[in-house]
């Protein structure tokens, strides 16, 4: 049974930093894809970087340059580094693994995970951290 338990949230000043940390476990997947979504108040939850398993990363416009994707040990835990926060990235974080048996190609796992990510190909979430920029 996978699961996903995210942590480091928290309240910062605008232009700080802060590293969310996913451990994942009952994963057996080596192939997986972990994505971080975030969700503001009012608006659509969106994918905000996402990482496949062997280590190709996808990052979204709004945060490129300030957010970093990265895993260790043994791929069983995802952190978002997250510098020079702004108000905006106010949200709810959630990491998410992907469904393990809707590919036909790993190719095609690893593109679904690095261009577009779409959160319906997402089976596993956890809860979620909230993060409050001021």
């Amino acid at each position: 049974h996978v699961q996903l338990v995210e942590s480091g949230g928290g309240s910062v000043q605008t232009g700080e930093s802060l590293t969310l940390s996913c451990v994942i476990s009952g994963n057996s997947d080596s192939s997986r894809c972990v994505a971080w979504f975030r969700q503001a108040p009012g608006k659509e939850r969106e994918a905000v970087a996402s990482i496949t398993g062997g280590g190709s990363t996808f990052s979204a416009p709004a945060v490129k340059g300030r957010f970093t994707i990265s895993q260790a040990n043994a791929k069983d835990t995802v952190c978002l580094q997250r510098n020079n926060l702004l108000p905006e990235d106010s949200a709810m974080y959630y990491c998410a693994r992907d469904r393990g048996g809707i590919w036909n190609t790993g190719a095609g796992r690893i593109r679904a995970c690095i261009r577009g990510v779409d959160e319906a190909n997402f089976g596993f979430w956890g809860q979620w951290t909230q993060v409050t920029v001021s």
